[in-house]
């Protein structure tokens, strides 16, 4: 059994140089906001879910990009109302978001 019921990592590199990265596309701040409102629905801690940041993912020019796990599932995302959708579709009722897989 995992410790978690979902683990989320959000790649939040950040390069030098022109090749693009999650972080420069808002990966930080929605990151924080993915924590926060986990937090605020008391879904945060052992047996339910954490939100960390990651390093480099390796598919930042699809990102910027996070992975669940123990589902394997790699999204994308523009802003907080996709974040609500992955918080409130897939990690709470189960149900992958279909439009922002990746």
């Amino acid at each position: 059994m995992s410790f978690y019921k979902h683990h989320v990592f959000f790649c939040c590199n950040q390069r030098d140089g022109t090749r693009v990265c999650c972080n420069d596309r808002g990966a930080t701040e929605l990151r924080d906001y993915a924590k926060s409102r986990v937090k605020e629905l008391g879904l945060a801690g052992p047996g339910n879910i954490r939100i960390n940041q990651a390093g480099c993912l390796d598919r930042c020019e699809e990102g910027p990009v996070i992975v669940v796990y123990p589902d394997e599932t790699w999204y994308t995302y523009v802003d907080r109302e996709d974040i609500d959708e992955i918080i409130d579709e897939h990690l709470v009722h189960g149900r992958p978001v279909a439009r922002l897989k990746i």
